[in-house]
């Protein structure tokens, strides 16, 4: 009957939303890089190495990125990571002697994968020195609030396939009769059906125009007087409860706004530099 409840899905964004420039690159699979346990010295630094294919450097980063995903440096670690970064450079020292890397599709595989390491960095250093300013916040605040509203109705609902059942079911409500009961008998919402015809705690933007705009007109312990018709079908609408619209302030929100209007901020310097490119 509802759209997707816009209402839960912004509170829940004030709380939960991640930064997709920020995402560091995808990692191997922890369970999957690390082959079978073999046991080693106890320590580390002193377990027997055969000849190294890789640099130092090369090691150390994914040694770091081996830790990073909770796997403990130990002498199995690291025995593991020699013998794959060698297996490795082996492979590679073979593609490039068989000219792989000159070919069509894979030269501009790699090109584009360097592209977008040099492209995720930039991207990285741009938001640690251009953080996001409380203006910008506010307004993207501003929009949510306006979004929700200022109210909350606890609502039930009896959802019919015509008018002229959904006149049925104010008379039978005028008569005396329970709503509970007529939504569990009548009702086609298989969402609220069950449950009398409760939807909840909702505010006007979680529902469809039609639906969103008789709330308000309703009252509170009243039924629509008239049934309301949207895409679904025919609405009979009981307003249970309301209340004042409950919002973090900006202050509690910020740290969720600044990565929900991250996105947005990027863009704002995307478009910046399409337009002094003239693109």
């Amino acid at each position: 009957m509802t759209k997707t409840r816009i209402a839960g899905a912004l509170l829940m964004a004030l709380f939960s939303i991640s930064v997709a420039a920020q995402t560091p690159a995808t990692k191997t699979d922890a369970k999957a890089a690390t082959p079978a346990k073999v046991t080693k010295p106890a320590d580390a630094k002193a377990a027997p190495q055969g000849k190294a294919l890789y640099s130092k450097e090369i090691f150390d980063y994914f040694l770091k990125q081996r830790t990073a995903q909770g796997q403990p440096d130990s002498p199995d670690l690291r025995e593991a990571l020699r013998e794959e970064l060698n297996t490795r450079e082996l492979l590679l020292k073979e593609a490039k002697k068989a000219g792989i890397e000159k070919q069509g599709d894979v030269k501009t595989d790699i090109q584009l994968s360097s592209d977008m390491v040099l492209i995720r960095a930039y991207l990285n250093n741009w938001t640690q020195k251009n953080p996001i300013p409380d203006d910008f916040l506010k307004k993207e605040y501003d929009a949510l609030k306006a979004q929700l509203g200022d109210k909350e109705y606890k609502i039930s609902h009896v959802l019919v396939e015509s008018e002229d059942e959904a006149k049925s079911v104010i008379a039978d409500l005028q008569k005396g009769k329970k709503f509970a009961d007529i939504a569990k008998e009548k009702s086609k919402d298989p969402g609220s059906k069950d449950k009398g015809g409760d939807l909840g705690w909702n505010t006007p933007s979680s529902f469809v125009k039609p639906f969103a705009d008789a709330l308000p007109t309703i009252g509170k312990g009243k039924f629509t007087a008239t049934p309301v018709q949207s895409q679904y079908g025919w609405h009979v609408i009981m307003i249970e409860d309301v209340r004042d619209t409950k919002l973090p302030s900006f202050e509690e929100a910020k740290p969720q706004l600044q990565q929900r209007a991250q996105m947005q901020w990027m863009e704002k310097h995307f478009k910046e530099l399409r337009d002094k490119a003239g693109v």
